[in-house]
Formats: C-alpha cells, sequence, structure tokens
C-alpha cells in the first residue's frame, strides 16, 4: 500500500515539474522568436526557473507522500534526470556532459529539499 502511495506522489512531482517545464519553454520560446533576446542572454534565469520545478516538484511529491518526503524528491529527480538522459541519449545519441551531471546532482539535491518542505508542511496542516 504504501509502495502505491509513493508512487502516486512521485507521479505527481514528475507532472508538475514537467508542466512548469513545458509552459516557461513555451513561454521563452515566444520572447525569443518575438524579441531581440538571445539564449545566452536567458541562461541564468532558465536555471534558476530549473531549480524552482525542480523544488516544487519535490515539494509536491513530498506533500503527497507524507513521509520521508527526503527519499520522494530524490526518487522524483531521479525519475526526472533519467527521463531527460533517455531523449538525450535516444533523440541526439549523446550522453550527459561534466556540467549537465553537475546540474542534475543540483537539481536531486532541490528535489530533495523540495520534498522535506512538502512533508513538514503537509504534516502542520493535517495537525
Amino acid at each position: 500500500m504504501e509502495t502505491k502511495k509513493w508512487g502516486k506522489a512521485i507521479l505527481f512531482g514528475l507532472i508538475t515539474i514537467f508542466v512548469m517545464a513545458l509552459v516557461t519553454s513555451l513561454i521563452f520560446s515566444l520572447l525569443l522568436k518575438f524579441t531581440s533576446l538571445t539564449e545566452s542572454s536567458i541562461t541564468w534565469l532558465i536555471l534558476g526557473l530549473s531549480i524552482l520545478a525542480l523544488f516544487i516538484g519535490g515539494f509536491v511529491a513530498g506533500g503527497n507522500g507524507k513521509e520521508k518526503g527526503w527519499l520522494i524528491g530524490g526518487i522524483t529527480a531521479i525519475l526526472f534526470s533519467l527521463i531527460i538522459l533517455l531523449f538525450k541519449f535516444l533523440g541526439h545519441g549523446e550522453i550527459f556532459s561534466v556540467q549537465e551531471l553537475m546540474y542534475h546532482g543540483g537539481f536531486l539535491l532541490i528535489a530533495m529539499l523540495g520534498g522535506i518542505f512538502g512533508v513538514n508542511l503537509s504534516s502542520s496542516r493535517a495537525k
């Protein structure tokens, strides 16, 4: 029973991350198309929004799991990274560079932190 609850929580976290990524990708693609912005000028903003998306995804997963938020957030981030790696490898025949591995390691830590906050805030609301 616990595995089913964790699976549902992780799935909600992943859906949250990918919906946020989809929306921000749409916004930035429109900005890049119709303004004079360049990709290099918004690199840090995109990284910040990626970190925010992983934190919120971990938060949602931890809040739905209601226990062991660090583990649920970590699994959410690992599955996110695995999905991205599969797209990159199957689509382009490439694997992560060292820089991308560092980004995804940071994403793991951020999602774990989000999971911890999610569990703690969901348990404080239940009382």
